[in-house]
This record gives structure tokens, sequence and C-alpha cells, in this order.
């Protein structure tokens, strides 16, 4: 139970069946004060990375969890005391008064106040169990170290405020708290702080999407036979077509590159091809395939690799496309892609772009059954009708789950696919013999 003035924030539900979210970064710390709505962490679910905004304006006595704990829906997550008047609550918004500029009113806070703010710092870790009591005449500052580390020290009745952390930014370390009680230290549990005991070396803890990543990566190849496919495709045509687009609407937000067109053939062909427009239901033993079209475009971001989104781009032009790739592509870079956009696609395509190689064997978006990968495009040689040509050329490199994709169905897949590329004009023209409409 919270004490009078102080208000238990708990990790909130944030939805699809979610029961714990991990921590990325905190944006508050204790003794900040902030202001009702403003962000004080980020965390990560399964499905997307959110800010969590403060509920209510207040001071921050206690937080749970650092950068890669997760901590369980309905857990305290943050403890405030609250402000008891409007000047306070426009006072939160600035965190921090320049050192040159002490305010002196701050300098004069009387000591009734001090000791209220240590109070409500010791009903805070009654509440997290994660505080040291304050000395008497101490400050309520919070000390660096772990919630183990604060636990140990309790026990021992050791103050964290009469040690001095050995670790990052004076971090106290189960080592120090270890020399004060007489015990052999132990390892120090993990830390979000990069370390290493070799200075040419630094470890890196894996945490957010990197650790969702990783993870998704690890359960696709365990549990998804990869077929693998590459093919050559002659795009001399689709340059020349791009660039004559491109040309003729030279007012366009953004010029065309391979992949939308690329996208548009694909949804053409998926039309002749339905296994490979599936999503795959594990827990019900069910392919769950789509008359719709709804293309994951893999985006390398600064904090690893997205795949937003792009829905129905069967019924799309090619412009639109264009532009529907950018906006998720570009909101996804900046870390605004909705939990939405980041989820339901039926097949991704992934490029390279100039970096794309030769070939690559791309790992499957599960749960789909089938991936697309576009290689670097260059001019070479090759025979054309009998004679040696200049041709530019590109190798679509795809990936499918042989569990449910004949190789048979995923080679004539792309050779469809191929063919629309090598031909273009294909791409808007409806073949009845094929059963386009």
């Amino acid at each position: 139970m919270s004490a009078p003035g102080e208000y238990v924030f708990k990790m909130p539900d944030l939805g699809e069946g979610t029961v714990e979210a991990e921590i990325v970064r905190w944006y508050a710390k204790p003794g900040d004060l902030v202001a009702e709505d403003q962000a004080i962490v980020e965390v990560m679910t399964d499905k997307a990375s959110v800010e969590v905004p403060a509920p209510v304006s207040g001071r921050v006595l206690a937080i749970t969890g650092s950068a890669g704990d997760k901590v369980a829906v309905g857990s305290a997550l943050i403890v405030f005391q609250l402000l008891e008047s409007a000047d306070q609550a426009s006072a939160a918004v600035p965190r921090a008064a320049p050192a040159t500029q002490a305010a002196p009113a701050a300098q004069a806070a009387p000591a009734a106040q001090a000791a209220a703010d240590a109070a409500g710092a010791a009903g805070a870790a009654a509440e997290f169990g994660t505080s040291s009591a304050v000395p008497a005449g101490g400050s309520a500052k919070r000390v660096m170290t772990s919630p183990a580390n604060r636990r140990r020290a309790r026990e021992a009745g050791v103050s964290l405020h009469t040690l001095v952390g050995s670790g990052p930014r004076g971090r106290i370390l189960q080592s120090d708290i270890a020399a004060v009680i007489g015990d052999p230290a132990s390892p120090e549990p993990r830390s979000s702080e990069p370390r290493s005991s070799d200075p040419q070396t630094t470890e890196i803890k894996v945490i957010g999407l990197r650790r969702l990543i990783a993870e998704r990566m690890s359960e696709a190849k365990r549990t998804i036979p990869h077929f693998a496919y590459v093919e050559e495709v002659d795009v001399t045509e689709l340059e020349s077509l791009r660039s004559h687009l491109n040309a003729q609407h030279a007012s366009a937000a953004a010029p065309l590159t391979y992949l939308p067109l690329v996208v548009l053939a694909l949804a053409r062909t998926l039309r002749a091809f339905p296994q490979c427009n599936v999503r795959y239901d594990a827990e019900r033993g069910v392919l769950v395939r789509h008359l719709s079209v709804h293309v994951g475009i893999a985006t390398q971001t600064p904090d690893g690799l997205k795949v937003p989104v792009v829905r129905d781009a069967g019924s799309r032009s090619v412009w639109d496309l264009a532009e529907a790739i950018r906006a998720v592509t570009d909101r996804a870079r900046a870390n605004k892609s909705s939990r939405e956009e980041l989820s339901g696609s039926t097949i991704t395509v992934t490029s390279l772009g100039k970096l794309g190689g030769i070939v690559s064997t791309p790992v499957i978006n599960a749960p789909e059954v089938a991936i697309i990968g576009l290689n670097k495009a260059v001019e070479r040689p090759v025979v054309l009708h009998g004679a040696i040509a200049i041709r530019r050329i590109m190798n679509l490199s795809s990936s499918f789950d042989h569990r449910f994709v004949d190789g048979h169905d995923a080679a004539a897949m792309i050779q469809r696919l191929k063919a629309y590329l090598e031909h273009p004009a294909s791409i808007f023209i409806a073949d009845p013999t094929r059963g386009e409409a």
C-alpha cells in the first residue's frame, strides 16, 4: 500500500495478450519532477516498442527495473510523490536548472521538506523493495545499484549511502557490498552498462529490439525448414520503364525505385500462387490464405531490423505503392510506427539496395511462408539472341517454408515473377489466360 500523497503506477496492459514488457530505457529517474503525459519510460513487447506517459504530475520516488529487465503487467512500475499545486505541476517540466543558476528557493528549502522527501523515498522502498535506508541527516538521493544489491545491503544492515561504488559512474557492485560484510564476492548480476575486464573489448547487453530480433530469427531458423531459390532476372526493360516514369513525374514526392515495381509484380504473381500468400497459425495447425497481399518491407533502422506493412498492395497504383513504402519505412526509422503497422504482413520483401551483393539467403518472417530478396542490379555482358549484349542483371534470392510450399511451386512462382519483371508492361495488363482480371 502506498503512503499518503504517493501514487503507484503499475505496468499497463499493452493489449494483444501481453503479460509482460521489457524496459528499453528510462526517461525519468528518482528525484526527477515530471509532468502528466510526459514520457517516462520506453518499453517493448513482442509486438512493438511503446513510450509510456506519466499518468500524473509528481516527483519520482522509485522505479522498477533497468534496461533489459522485464516487468509483469499489473506490477508496480514507478512511484510518484504527488504535487500539491498547479505551480509545482508547471515546474515539473524543466528537470534541472543550469549549474551557474542555482535556484534560491531550492537552497532555502526547509529541513521539514527534506525530511518529507526522505520519508517518501522510504515509503516507496517499502512498496518496491528496492531502496536502502537513508542515514540520519543524509540525502534522499538514490544510490546507483541493482535491486538485488539493495536487498543484500538491507539484509546485512549496510547503508548503501556509506559505500563508494567501484562500477561505472560510481555504481555499487556486489563485490563492494561483499567487501564490507566479509562475504566472498560472487558474480555481479547483469548490468545494462557495457563492461569488460579486457580493455580491448566491450560487452553490450542484448536488450530491446535487438533481443527480439535475435529471438525471432532463432525461432524461425529452428522451426522452419527453409528452401532457398535464386534466379537471375534481366531488368533492363524494367530500368527503362522506371527511368521513363521518373522523367514523366519529376514532381513526385520521391522517385521510383525497383521496390514498388517488384511489389506490384509480386502481388500480381500471387494471384496464381495463393499458397505463398499465407500465414501459418502454429497453435491451431492452420494455414490462413489471404486474398489481399499485405507486403512486409524489411527496413534497417538505427534500432535494428523492422518490418512495417503496406496493406492491399495489389489494389494500389505504382505511385501509391511508392509513397506508401516511403511513408511506412520513414516512420519505422523514426520509431513512430504503430503496433498495427508492424504486424499482419502475408509475405515480405527485403532489399539491401546497392549493398545487395550477388546472392543472399533471407530468413522467413514467421508466421509467413515466403520471403523475396532483391540483390544488386549491375550491367554485364550476356548472350542475347545469339549475340553478346550489355544488359542490366539482378538476382532474386527467395526462401520458402518447405513444409507448406513445394520446391516446384516455389520455382514456378519465381519464374512467373521473373517474367513480369523482364516484360514490365505485363505488370499493368490483365492476362485472361492466367485467370487475371
